[in-house]
């Protein structure tokens, strides 16, 4: 068993208020292995991004290994780091030490639904899988979730767990879409996939980022755990031997094809 906390914060502009929720939430977080924090934990969304974005070692980032040496778990969060003419929308991932193991650049970015993230961030281009908490952790952020050659790229790669972090768009549908994308992720995959999305932050809710609906999906694509829409942290378990059980029951990752021919992993 692995022992994960949802971390569904409300995020403002000002990342020092949100440093301080980040570590109110892991001290509200007893028993974790592995803390995982909503998309853009640094700042909000908006064309401050690219004044406040920070380096990995900057205050931000150093703050949260600190709390995460202090409480003992590991943390995935989202931050924006600084590139050359635009930043990078980054899934910074740290051990129990304090130690930062990976940092995933987002691929996919939110050109979509009339919005245009990419006038504002640079896109990754290396899917990322990182051991934290003694599991192979497969990062992914927000829009990355409705392209399933990412996930397929991380279980190609061993992940054993989807840790996915959004800033959530809200909107018609939308919430649909994230409760459905996230289940398929998981079940196409039969993998366990840990989502966390921003809490409502009424404060800024002209913006529309954030839905809520942090979610546990086990590799069958039952939903395990579901915050809801209000701030919350609740620490959920990963049950490893419910993985081999369900792709003995379901082999799909063995019975995949292309072109004709099996795909051997």
């Amino acid at each position: 068993m692995t022992r994960i906390a949802l971390c569904q914060i409300p995020v403002s502009p000002d990342p020092a208020t949100n440093l301080a929720r980040a570590r109110e939430a892991l001290a509200g977080a007893e028993g974790a292995d592995l803390a995982i924090f909503p998309e853009a934990t640094l700042t909000r969304y908006g064309k401050r991004i690219t004044d406040l974005a920070e380096p990995l070692d900057g205050p931000f980032v150093s703050g949260l290994a600190e709390a995460a040496r202090q409480h003992g778990v590991a943390v995935v969060a989202g931050v924006f780091e600084p590139g050359e003419d635009r930043v990078h929308n980054t899934a910074v991932a740290i051990d129990a030490g304090g130690a930062v193991r990976a940092a995933y650049r987002k691929i996919h970015l939110f050109d979509s639904f009339g919005a245009k993230e990419s006038d504002l961030v640079a896109p990754g281009a290396e899917p990322t899988v990182v051991e934290l908490a003694g599991l192979k952790v497969g990062l992914v952020t927000c829009y990355d979730i409705r392209f399933p050659e990412l996930t397929r790229a991380l279980v190609d790669q061993g992940a054993e767990l989807f840790a996915v972090i959004a800033a959530w768009g809200s909107g018609p549908l939308k919430e649909d879409h994230w409760v459905t994308l996230v289940r398929a992720r998981a079940l196409e995959n039969t993998t366990w996939t840990a989502a966390v999305g921003q809490a409502p932050n009424p404060a800024e809710s002209s913006d529309g980022f954030g839905v809520g609906r942090s979610m546990l999906v086990d590799p069958l694509g039952v939903v395990r755990a579901d915050l809801g829409t209000g701030p919350g942290v609740q620490v959920v378990e990963v049950d490893h031997g419910w993985t081999a059980t369900a792709r003995a029951m379901l082999p799909s990752l063995q019975h995949r094809v292309l072109q004709g021919q099996p795909i051997v992993k």
